[in-house]
């Protein structure tokens, strides 16, 4: 098995592990602690960012003295170990330090990302991204139903098993990626050891377009991520269907929207045509696929889901790329960091907002809110990058299934 299968597999992993509970945190503490309030739900969610964008900047700093696959087979297994742990946690405080715990050593998965790029061709990377954002969504499909299935037939401890049995895989897979001598290592080379070509002053500007870009990042997933808390409740309250793998199948919606988006922009490219593939026409797509979901109508909602998850799709990628367009290749890991961070902020004040707005005004609320999100990104996105656009070239995200083939290394987890 090659290095690019193996890693694009890992991210399959790592996302399936996160996506299991996702969508069903609300249900998963009401049955197993009997707690109800959105508050709590929303501050857990938020925790969890919190957890994240704390720690992924210290394993990147850790990277660059320890070989990443060396270093994730560590962290994975300490991951696992707290995730099966948690499992029999009689007391809510038991799990939240277990899990938290978990997801502090966990987040060192994503440095597969910028290590992959290392490795790839700088022409390569839209098309990279692009078919690293189809594994997320599939993923992401897959661990939402198999957690609403596990938790409707087997319980929330099933759940949690499943969550570290993806940590062990990973580990596995890292053990066998070492073994097999198939690592290509980073540190020590010849890019890594000779001082960075950029000036000062170049990496000073640099920064400061990677903070621009950090901040559209925050607001974009603040808007996208505001609706994602309590979702699945919504939905069985307006379909008044109460069928948990089914649910997690309409949450799975963008996810599958995001692979046929994928192959229709390939079609189009393969036949001259071009569809819309820009930010600002994406955000308003986006926008507009949230008030629909408002409406509690549940054709409208289906419809909202989906142009929903074109917008995500196209944005997210045009932003990955762009990171890795301004960065270079010996900051990337850093850049990273400093990337991830603010979007885990915008993922952790989206969830804490999402509980405080739900439990007083409604879930109907923040599907308004998220959509002017959404506008507000589109004008600060004109505003930071509408002279010097460095955004990635519309048919990028089309040519990422053709480019997987030729590629060096596969795809890891994007954030």
């Amino acid at each position: 098995m090659s290095l690019r299968l193996t890693i694009v597999i890992m991210s399959a992993f790592g996302v399936i592990s996160d996506a299991i509970l996702i969508a069903f945190y609300p249900q998963f503490f009401e049955v197993r602690y009997g707690i109800t309030s959105p508050v709590h739900v929303g501050a857990y969610i938020a925790a969890i960012s919190i957890a994240v964008m704390c720690t992924l900047p210290l394993w990147a700093r850790v990277a660059r003295h320890v070989e990443t696959m060396h270093l994730l087979v560590y962290t994975q297994l300490v991951a696992g170990t707290f995730g099966a742990l948690s499992a029999w946690a009689d007391t809510v405080t038991g799990f939240w330090v277990l899990t938290m715990l978990m997801f502090m050593t966990k987040s060192s998965y994503l440095l597969m990302f910028p290590y992959l790029m290392r490795l790839e061709k700088a022409e390569t990377h839209a098309a990279t991204i692009g078919l690293l954002s189809v594994v997320v969504h599939i993923g992401g499909i897959f661990g939402a139903m198999a957690g609403g299935l596990a938790l409707q037939q087997f319980g929330p401890r099933t759940c949690l098993w499943m969550m570290a049995a993806g940590d062990f895989v990973q580990m596995g897979l890292c053990l066998y990626l070492i073994r097999t001598g198939r690592v290509v290592k980073v540190l020590g080379t010849a890019q890594d050891t000779q001082p960075s070509a950029a000036s000062p002053a170049a990496r000073r500007g640099t920064l400061g377009l990677i903070l621009r870009l950090s901040l559209l990042m925050l607001l974009f997933d603040f808007s996208a991520y505001l609706v994602r808390p309590f979702f699945s409740v919504y939905w069985e309250d307006i379909s008044g269907m109460r069928n948990q793998m089914l649910t997690g199948l309409v949450f799975a919606i963008p996810g599958v929207v995001a692979i046929v988006a994928l192959l229709i922009n390939k079609r189009a490219t393969r036949e001259g045509r071009r569809l819309l593939d820009h930010t600002l026409g994406n955000l308003l797509l986006g926008a507009a696929g949230l008030l629909l979901q408002a409406s509690q109508s549940v054709p409208l909602v289906l419809i909202g889901r989906c142009l929903y998850g074109w917008s995500l799709f196209q944005v997210i990628v045009k932003l990955e790329v762009t990171l890795f367009k301004v960065s270079t290749p010996d900051a990337y890991a850093k850049d990273f960091s400093i990337a991830n961070f603010f979007q885990n902020l915008g993922v952790l004040l989206s969830s804490f907002g999402a509980g405080v707005i739900v439990s007083r005004f409604g879930m109907e609320v923040t599907f308004v809110l998220a959509a002017v999100g959404l506008l507000l990104t589109a004008v600060l996105d004109r505003w930071s990058f509408g002279v010097d656009r460095r955004h990635a070239q519309p048919a990028a995200p089309a040519d990422a299934t053709s480019a997987a083939d030729t590629t060096l290394a596969g795809a890891p987890h994007a954030s």
